[in-house]
């Protein structure tokens, strides 16, 4: 005991000397009894940590420090804690965040639905303005006139070919109906033109015209009549160059028919052709199929066209206003496939000239190039078929003249050319250079008529004819 009271004093006269390398403890042992412990640090042993464990000890306990108080701060307790900043309030300011997201989703999807009631109401107003007419209301009684033309013995069950109203002017002639356009799915191309290289003209501008042969020269173009709405763009007016004798339609009776539209099916005829400048149709008829393209022609009594969204050739017979003949056209593209220039799904385009009835087309076999068949005017049968070099989509339309092959090298240029010639008869083409006017900048149909020997063009609202020159034929 005594030895144990002689060694505390020593370390305490010791400490205040070495105090900075000495470390005292104090505890019990296993017996309970109390027992001290001494640590001395050695001069040898500098390296060794010293009371407190050193910077390194400090750096821990302060970063220890800083962790207690971050979480003191979650948990939302201690003297770092602000209010709402424990786990739950976190959650239920989420929450109250989420709330109010999907209240203001709820919101704009009403919106949103109102938007698309107003813009349902506007497009059924915008359809019903469409379907009223510029000028004039349609009367409740009107009703077409036949104007005498159908014949007595007529069939007498229910026509496929309805006629259609039309209005009753102020001066009691009858006006052209308006039209409900729909939407408009009507194709047009913005494509740029590739002319063919033109040449000489090959006959003298003063030969006579000596009937069938060459097109020598084209004249300045007439305008008959300009079309009032927007259905008028394009379209297709036409003669019979073959009415037949006794028929209910004379040959001078003038057909008309708008092509914009999602429903393309009103034929419109008139008298003569000072009627039709008037605007005064005789006959509304409004076709069994709807129709497409500008290709549609005349010919025998007969009104031939491309039925719409398919191959398939449609033959009406105007006397009995019943469908004589449908027939596809083998492999024939169409809406789209293989256009003119300037589109308006102009894959198929039909013809009539000195010799019949021609079809002008392209296929997959032909890699766009121009195709023509002679058809047999009755069955629609194809008869013979020519291919020619001259790619389809390069030129802007095309027409047939006695058995030849004539293409438009532009729609939109005021002045253009009659660019190519393919001669069905020989199987031979060649570049021409036949002077041509696009006098109102878009020329959307050209088709011949043998028996005016006119060309008949409808131009960017505008139905014009142009008057044509043949020369003598190429000796053989």
């Amino acid at each position: 005991m005594k030895l144990q009271v002689a060694l505390c004093m020593a370390c305490l006269l010791l400490m205040g000397s070495a105090q900075d390398r000495a470390t005292f403890q104090r505890g019990n042992d296993q017996r309970g009894r109390c027992q001290y412990t001494f640590t001395v640090s050695s001069p040898r042993e500098a390296s060794c940590p010293v009371s407190g464990g050193g910077p390194e000890m400090e750096t821990l306990k302060a970063r220890l420090a800083l962790l207690e108080a971050h979480v003191s701060r979650l948990v939302g307790e201690g003297p770092g804690a602000g209010p709402g900043t424990g786990p739950r309030d976190a959650h239920a300011q989420a929450e109250h965040e989420r709330a109010q997201l999907q209240r203001e989703k709820e919101r704009l999807d009403g919106t949103v639905q109102d938007l698309q009631a107003r813009l349902a109401d506007m497009k059924q107003e915008v359809e019903r303005l469409r379907a009223q007419p510029c000028l004039e209301a349609f009367p409740q009684s009107a009703a077409l006139q036949d104007g005498g033309r159908r014949a007595a013995s007529g069939s007498g069950g229910a026509s496929p070919l309805v006629s259609r109203p039309v209005v009753q002017s102020e001066r009691g002639r009858v006006r052209d109906s308006a039209w409900s356009l729909g939407s408009p799915g009507y194709q047009e191309l913005k494509a740029e033109v590739t002319q063919l290289p033109a040449s000489q003209l090959t006959q003298e501008e003063s030969e006579k015209d000596t009937g069938c042969g060459e097109l020598v020269s084209v004249s300045q173009p007439v305008s008959h009549r300009k079309a009032d709405s927007i259905a008028g763009k394009y379209g297709v007016w036409m003669q019979d160059p073959e009415a037949p004798p006794g028929g209910p339609y004379g040959p001078q009776m003038v057909w008309r028919i708008d092509t914009i539209g999602t429903d393309v099916r009103q034929l419109f005829g008139y008298e003569d052709m000072n009627q039709f400048s008037r605007g005064f149709p005789t006959k509304v008829l409004l076709l069994p199929d709807p129709m497409e393209s500008t290709g549609a022609v005349l010919y025998h009594g007969s009104f031939y066209y491309q039925r719409c969204l398919s191959r398939t050739l449609v033959r009406y017979d105007l006397a009995t206003e019943t469908v004589a003949a449908r027939r596809e056209l083998p492999h024939a593209g169409f809406h789209g496939q293989y256009p003119y220039s300037w589109g308006g799904y102009t894959d198929i385009d039909l013809a009539v000239d000195e010799q019949g009835l021609w079809v002008i087309y392209s296929s997959n076999k032909a890699k766009g190039n121009i195709v023509v068949s002679q058809l047999d005017p009755k069955s629609l049968e194809v008869r013979r078929s020519w291919e020619t070099s001259v790619r389809k989509a390069a030129v802007a339309n095309a027409f047939m003249i006695c058995g030849r092959l004539y293409t438009l090298a532009s729609y939109a240029a005021p002045n253009t050319t009659i660019n190519y010639s393919y001669d069905t008869a020989t199987g031979q083409g060649k570049v021409i250079a036949v002077p041509f006017q696009n006098r109102h900048g878009y020329n959307s149909m050209v088709d011949y008529n043998p028996s005016h020997r006119k060309l008949y063009a409808w131009d960017n609202f505008h139905m014009i004819s142009y008057g044509v020159r043949l020369g003598k034929l190429d000796a053989k």
